[in-house]
């Protein structure tokens, strides 16, 4: 199935995803806009829903109510079609570890059914733009935690996606190699890719084109970095988050 090109990539409706019979609401009611050609920041502490709301997207997890529409197709039902135009680097390293840096990019390219042709050359191109050229036939189990981030990565981009999902991607990476990401990720989004962020790291929403604020499941706040901290009165992410949280009860 093609997709329609469109200026909306996701859109989300009265999205609500239900844990534990009912007792936990991990995403209640949240009604979301994605642009095409931004970074967008969801931030949140930990359990805030962030992770739920990625997988609902992938058509991971299906929505217990409301609707989710990713390049204009409704997931689930579609989850096949579009997951071929996504890329996700989740917050678990999603790398083989008897595989090395190689083997685990050729992998996903193979998981994707791209020829040989083309794959080499893209395979070689992000070796080179996540600096692994000397790990390239180290097996993953004996990278640095930076290193497979960085391998994370390249698999998730080998098939050269519209819509590209960083689950926690900076999260334990050294302050050099976050603003090295932060580079690429601009490069990308220039290059007409879309691009989610989750984080529970604040000041990472500083960098993005638009944050959305999330708490017990819900989205509190949402604008570009300044708009919301002229809105508000403050001078960090972090004050507006905190500001913002005070009455909203967690829910999980």
């Amino acid at each position: 199935m093609k997709l329609v090109a469109s200026e909306i990539i996701i859109e989300t409706t009265d999205l609500v995803k239900v844990y534990k019979q009912g007792k936990v609401r991990a995403v209640d009611g949240l009604n979301w806009t994605l642009r095409r050609g931004e970074i967008y920041a969801l931030i949140g502490a930990n359990g805030t829903g962030k992770t739920t709301v990625i997988k609902m997207i992938t058509g991971v997890l299906a929505p217990t109510g409301g609707t989710i529409s990713v390049f204009g197709l409704a997931v689930p039902k579609y989850r096949y079609v579009v997951a071929q135009h996504i890329g996700v680097s989740p917050q678990e390293y999603s790398i083989y570890p008897d595989l090395t840096v190689e083997e685990n990019i050729r992998f996903f390219a193979q998981i994707y059914r791209l020829e040989k042709g083309i794959y080499t050359a893209k395979m070689d191109e992000l070796i080179h733009v996540m600096r692994l050229e000397e790990k390239r036939k180290t097996l993953g189990v004996n990278l640095s935690g930076g290193m497979k981030r960085r391998v994370s990565i390249a698999c998730a981009l080998i098939h050269s996606p519209e819509l590209i999902i960083f689950d926690e991607a900076t999260v334990g990476v050294d302050p050099v190699l976050r603003a090295y990401f932060w580079s690429y990720f601009k490069e990308l989004r220039d290059q007409g890719t879309t691009i989610i962020l989750t984080s529970h790291v604040m000041d990472e929403a500083e960098k993005a084109d638009r944050i959305g604020l999330m708490r017990a499941g819900r989205l509190i706040a949402e604008g570009t970095p300044e708009e919301l901290k002229s809105t508000n009165g403050v001078s960090s992410i972090e004050e507006i988050f905190v500001k913002l949280s005070e009455g909203v009860d967690d829910r999980e």
